[in-house]
């Protein structure tokens, strides 16, 4: 099969024949039509990430039609088409993943590819109004943005929201799943134009996070503080989502784009009575919710811009410049 292949820290991904995986007993294999970028494929293109290993053939996201099963499969599943779960193995404690917690593209083989084998727990139906490169925009950010917005967070119909640094896949995830569940949706970038676009998604409005002194202003247009602030880029802004929390308020962060946070205002979180939340990808049922949440709002995922597999390393490009308004597609075929 043709793959996008990296080689070694800092190489470009290369389009080569391999192998063709086989399933091994319980699994699938999904003849991939679609993948879809995620910045861990760029943290480990340049060697940001733990164990590493190559080559390896990248990608978390992934959509196709079932086109062989392993041993014990129920045969049904053959010719279905279906979108990947990218956690593996999460463990039995639904508060956190366990030791043998795995991402699909490290260090196991990914969707960067025609073929890919997984478990057969590990796919679930494509929603039906989504097409494949729409759906294989799902997995990863859609589970990542589930599992902060509503298992840690709690989000419900009617309260507040803040989502940091709109734009990115997980984000953009999040403002659609939270404007569909009934929550009235703030944004932050520093893009006036990334702000004017997630208005037009179901947004109330929204200020960059380069303004001085932005949490008051933006609190004054929104009303109030914020119940629940969704955010990926931790670092020194972080002080400023204590200041547009509401009392009370819950702050869910999934990433640390800007680095560790230094000097926390630990005064404004025990008086203001907040919660500090971490959350990393999420459970099978979180998996399942999302997939669930988007076919009950028929919600379709933004895409930023297709491109075919043999393209992929003007897709990484892309994702590290940080234009993108939306998902990065490959499209593995038609």
């Amino acid at each position: 099969m043709q793959a996008l292949v990296l080689e070694g820290i800092g190489q470009p991904v290369t389009l080569q024949e391999v192998p063709t995986p086989q399933p091994g007993p319980g699994q699938v294999q999904v003849q991939l039509h679609a993948a879809a970028l995620n910045h861990r494929d760029v943290w480990i293109q340049k060697g940001q990430y733990a164990g590493l290993k190559f080559p390896i053939i990248l990608g978390s996201d992934g959509a196709g039609i079932i086109s062989a099963l392993g041993e014990g499969v129920d045969a049904n599943l053959l010719g279905q088409p279906v979108l990947i779960n990218p956690g593996h193995h999460w463990g039995n404690n639904s508060a956190a993943q366990g030791r043998d917690f795995q991402i699909l593209g490290l260090p196991q083989d990914g969707t960067f590819a025609e073929f890919v084998c997984v478990d057969a727990g590990q796919v679930r139906a494509k929603p039906a109004h989504l097409s494949f490169e729409q759906a294989a925009a799902l997995p990863l950010g859609g589970v990542t943005a589930y599992r902060a917005a509503f298992t840690r967070a709690g989000l419900q119909p009617g309260e507040r929201v803040l989502i940091s640094g709109v734009g990115g896949g997980v984000a953009l995830l999040a403002l659609q799943m939270a404007v569909a569940s009934g929550a009235e949706v703030w944004v932050t970038s520093g893009s006036e134009e990334k702000i004017a676009r997630a208005v037009g998604l179901g947004a109330k409005g929204g200020i960059s996070y380069k303004a001085d002194k932005w949490p008051a202003t933006l609190t004054r247009q929104a009303g109030g503080g914020f119940e629940v602030i969704i955010d990926s880029a931790a670092g020194p802004g972080f002080n400023d989502l204590l200041d547009a929390a509401a009392p009370g308020g819950r702050i869910v962060f999934y990433g640390a784009t800007h680095g560790d946070i230094p000097m926390v205002a630990a005064r404004k979180i025990f008086w203001k009575q907040l919660s500090v939340l971490g959350s990393t990808m999420g459970t099978a049922q979180d998996f399942t919710s999302m997939v669930s949440l988007f076919e009950q709002h028929a919600i379709v995922p933004v895409l930023d811009e297709t491109f075919a597999l043999a393209e992929g390393q003007q897709a990484l490009h892309r994702m590290d410049e940080g234009l993108q308004f939306g998902k990065l597609v490959l499209r593995i075929k038609d």
